[in-house]
């Protein structure tokens, strides 16, 4: 489980203006909130925040001078077109305390190569101890063939993790490839006597042979 201290800095102004200055200094606008304490709304440095949420789950003890808050990233803000980091919201929890969290699944072993290979849930959902998240859970595919699939109740689960996520939940599945049939497009050739037959037809809209009849 990562755990990273970090400095923070305690807002006294709010808005779009003030955040954007504050985004201009190199700073993140984040909220501490929760175990029924009143928000705490702070700057983070956007650089050694950027770096530590890679991890997913990550612990972070912001240090805000006169107190230490032990939080875990809830919702994370990011500009839709540069994807910097626009605001975090953060959530208190506290040492020894289970906790409720996604988390990513890695498969790994091999698998029928005439299949192709479907993440449908990249994460699921388990009951933790805060400082005991791991980083990623391992789910064995070894031997799965075409048309098969794993489920969440397969995830592997260290001692102390609780699968909360529907057991029978799809995680991994292994699709059937479907083989395409080229079809060529071939112009039909009439046969000798039916290319005769089209010859001596009349040209559409030719004249009619002019009656001798008076």
């Amino acid at each position: 489980m990562a755990e990273v201290s970090i400095k923070g800095a305690l807002r006294s102004e709010f808005g779009k203006g003030a955040s954007r200055r504050i985004r201009r200094d190199g700073s993140v606008p984040a909220v501490i909130y929760g175990h029924g304490e009143k928000p705490i709304h702070i700057s983070l440095p956007a650089r050694e925040v950027g770096v530590a949420i890679k991890t997913s789950n990550v612990l972070l003890n912001v240090d805000l001078g006169e107190k230490q808050e032990l939080v875990l990233p809830k919702s994370i803000v990011r500009d839709p077109l540069k994807g910097t980091l626009e605001h975090i919201d953060l959530i208190i929890v506290r040492r020894g305390e289970r906790v409720i969290v996604h988390v990513p699944v890695h498969a790994h072993g091999k698998y029928d190569p005439e299949g192709i290979l479907e993440h449908v849930h990249n994460t699921i959902e388990v009951e933790v101890d805060v400082t005991a998240i791991p980083a990623s859970l391992d789910l064995d595919i070894e031997g799965l063939m075409a048309g098969d699939s794993k489920t969440a109740s397969e995830v592997t689960l260290p001692a102390g993790v609780i699968l909360k996520s529907d057991p029978k939940m799809t995680v991994i599945h292994l699709s059937v490839r479907v083989a395409f049939e080229e079809v060529v497009a071939v112009a039909a050739t009439p046969a000798e006597g039916e290319a005769d037959a089209t010859a001596a037809d009349p040209a559409e809209g030719a004249p009619a042979e002019e009656s001798k009849e008076k």
